[in-house]
């Protein structure tokens, strides 16, 4: 029987090839997205890559049956074709479906090279059914064997590139993939063409789908299309490969941070609770142990066998040690310190707590004490372990102390405790140091001189005695004011100026802080608004205690004395301590957001000293940290303080926040924290409080006619001459 001679545009047949190619580096870069462990987002990759893939490979299969020509015109049917494509599809499914499968074992490997193969068979002669021809295609069945088994095998060696692509290093996957593809490309191509050869076609055949799918131009479009659909995909697949590699990189970086604030947080709570310089305990600390012991002991003072079941607290302070840190330097007197936290360790029994609560002051909880009279032992082994001679950079330095005594419950309930015992230290002191006294009712006289003060400061308002004074922020490196704190002074008419650790308890004791604090908020308002007309603009931050937070009204008080006034929300600042914002965390959060609505912009004070939580920072909206002076006054001799600075000010900036620095009081304490950083100093280096007209002739601001202007950029050289 004679057989037509068939023709191949190789042309064509090299398109089929790259596409061929294109489309298996398609699918290994799908197989990729696909392994990912969200489900929902594999399943889509899963089925828009079949489908990208499936038409990638039909793309190739169709171009090589246009490559293939006869002596006669050729068509193809339109039902046939879209199921030859939707058979490659199918197979392109299988494949992922397959790749993705970790690990791939044997069984699923050689399950899916076969289902692999026979869809690509079925791909390919399902294409050449959709020649109609008449009389049929005489086939070459060794050829059509051929063609199934080499089909089989590159499904299987897809397979095995799928799996071994994972392993292949970041430096060399762009160049496997492209060798890989080849390969795939090739083995493809080569199934179809091995497929075609198989094909005979008798004299005189006629090919009944001639006015079907046919031409030159179906042939441009089919690469135009599946060329289009699988670079599309490619982009999308490589656009979301760096999205997840950023998002992975992200991730890493977060949970460094978290492990920087857990870092951070810890240091931060040892601070808390635990004093740098000494080890010894911190007030806290102590305040937190003194509570617990008393609620464990449950002390009833009817009974008589309380004498055996007494706690004490021992308040110590040493005599003259002002004059160490004067003459010899503050290193000696560090040196001091931490030899008398060492020597009241040893004089302390087992269960006994020490701890360093101020300069030169300490305090010891006695737990097991049996009597006063064990006290008064005790006490006065304290006297003799501290009269001993200090070695201070080789000198022989002697000191003495004054002790104070307090018990429960002869002498009140636990928490009055400190204060007693501070009473009679102070009562010790008065009759010269290096003695011991007990607390007895009589030393509480302090009791009614907050009352009388209570009572003048429920109407220091009304008689003008409050001012605000103001201190600046620096910026380090311009030198230029960054803005003032607002500070409450009040100066009584017998007493004097008073200070405001002795005021500001009485009135939050006596309720009277809401109208001092509205008082301060209205007349920071007013004198930014008399600043402005004078010439300069300035922010202002104001203290905002937690009674303030407490009540519904803070944030609508603000508003109104920012509309009274007309001065732009962004110049108030409002500086919450971090006590204050743990101890109602979603309250603050609710007054923040009303604060941060209105444009007041908001900063966490005093930081470090209370529960040192930097997870909450994320949920807050605040806008600055500052740092505690406690930290800033060891930064010089403490590289645990140092430390300390260091990881909140990177905490901070990674959490967008502006730090200040609080307390600076020295050159070196100023040039550590240029180096680590810090955005804003204030303190006694620069410049103390001022009231407001003083303020401006230490600026230097000029009284122009007409718009207000920003201060200028001051040296920090003057600005030190001037403080």
């Amino acid at each position: 029987m004679d057989y037509l001679t068939p023709l191949y545009d190789l042309r064509v047949v090299v398109a089929s090839i790259l596409i061929a190619s294109f489309a298996s580096y398609v699918a290994l870069d799908l197989a990729k997205r696909v392994r990912i462990n969200e489900r929902r987002v594999a399943r889509s990759w899963w089925i828009g890559g079949s489908v990208a893939m499936g038409t990638g490979i039909w793309a190739m299969h169709f171009l090589g049956m246009l490559a293939f020509s006869l002596p006669i015109t050729l068509g193809y049917t339109y039902a046939w074709t879209v199921a030859s494509w939707v058979a490659a599809v199918a197979v392109s499914g299988v494949a992922l479906s397959v790749a993705s499968q970790r690990p791939l074992t044997l069984r699923c490997f050689a399950f899916g090279a076969l289902a692999m193969g026979v869809g690509i068979c079925a791909m390919h002669y399902i294409g050449m059914a959709a020649m109609d021809m008449a009389p049929g295609i005489v086939w070459r069945w060794d050829l059509v064997a051929a063609s199934a088994a080499i089909a089989v095998i590159a499904s299987a060696a897809a397979l095995l590139l799928f799996s071994w692509q994972p392993r292949v290093s970041d430096r060399s996957g762009h160049v496997y993939q492209m060798a890989a593809a080849v390969v795939m490309g090739l083995a493809i191509s080569g199934m179809h063409y091995t497929g075609m050869a198989a094909a005979r076609f008798p004299a005189g055949t006629v090919c009944l789908s001639a006015n079907a799918l046919r031409g030159d131009t179906l042939g441009a479009l089919v690469v135009l299309a599946s060329v289009t659909v699988l670079a599309l995909t490619l982009f999308t697949s490589i656009l979301d490969a760096r999205l997840q590699d950023k998002t992975a990189r992200f991730a890493e970086a977060l949970q460094v941070s978290n492990v920087q604030l857990q870092s951070a947080n810890k240091a931060l709570q040892q601070h808390a609770y635990v004093d740098t310089l000494t080890g010894l305990a911190s007030r806290t600390s102590f305040e937190s142990r003194l509570v617990r012991v008393a609620a464990n002991k449950r002390i009833d003072p009817s009974d008589n066998r309380r004498r055996q079941q007494i706690l004490a607290v021992v308040s110590v302070d040493l005599d003259g040690f002002r004059a160490i840190n004067e003459s010899l330097g503050h290193a000696a007197g560090d040196s001091v310190l931490k030899e008398a936290a060492s020597r009241l360790r040893g004089v302390a029994h087992d269960h006994d707590l020490v701890a360093r609560v101020g300069g030169d002051a300490f305090l010891l909880l006695l737990e097991d004490a049996a009597s006063i009279p064990d006290c008064v032992t005790q006490a006065c082994q304290i006297i003799e372990a501290l009269a001993r001679p200090f070695d201070v950079a080789g000198r022989h330095v002697e000191l003495s102390c004054s002790v104070g005594m307090s018990v429960y419950p002869d002498h009140g309930p636990p928490g009055d405790l400190v204060a007693y015992a501070d009473a009679a230290m102070r009562v010790a002191k008065r009759s010269g140091g290096g003695t011991y006294a007990l607390f007895e009712p009589k030393m509480d006289v302090g009791a009614l001189k907050q009352l009388d003060l209570q009572n003048d400061l429920r109407h220091a308002i009304e008689r003008g005695q409050l001012t605000l004074h103001y201190q600046p922020k620096i910026d380090p490196r311009s030198g230029q004011i960054q803005g003032v704190e607002a500070l409450l002074r009040w100066r009584h008419p017998q007493q004097g100026m008073i200070s405001p650790a002795v005021f500001i308890p009485i009135a939050e004791r006596s309720g009277l802080i809401h109208g001092l604090g509205n008082w301060v908020i209205d007349e920071a308002c007013r004198q930014m608004r008399a600043w402005a007309e004078a010439g300069m603009r300035m922010r202002v931050a104001i203290n905002v205690s937690v009674h303030q937070l407490r009540r519904g009204d803070l944030v609508a008080r603000i508003e109104q004395a920012l509309d009274r006034h007309q001065v732009e929300a962004s110049q108030l600042l409002c500086e919450i301590t971090e006590s204050a914002v743990m101890d109602d965390v979603s309250g603050t959060l609710r007054t923040f957001e009303g604060l941060k609505g209105i444009g007041v912009n908001l900063s966490i004070d005093d930081f470090g000293t209370g529960y040192s939580s930097l997870s909450y920072l994320r949920q807050l909206s605040a806008k600055q940290l500052k740092i505690d002076r406690s930290f800033v006054n060891d930064l010089e001799s403490s590289s645990d303080a140092r430390a300390i600075v260091d990881a909140v000010i990177h905490m901070a900036h990674a959490l967008s926040l502006s730090v200040v620095a609080e307390g600076v009081e020295t050159a070196g304490q100023r040039d550590v924290l240029v180096q680590l950083g810090c955005d804003e100093l204030q303190g006694f280096y620069f410049a103390k409080p001022m009231p407001a007209d003083t303020l401006m002739a230490w600026a230097g601001v000029e009284r122009p006619q007409g718009a207000a202007a920003f201060l200028p950029s001051i040296n920090l050289e003057e600005l030190t001459l001037l403080a």
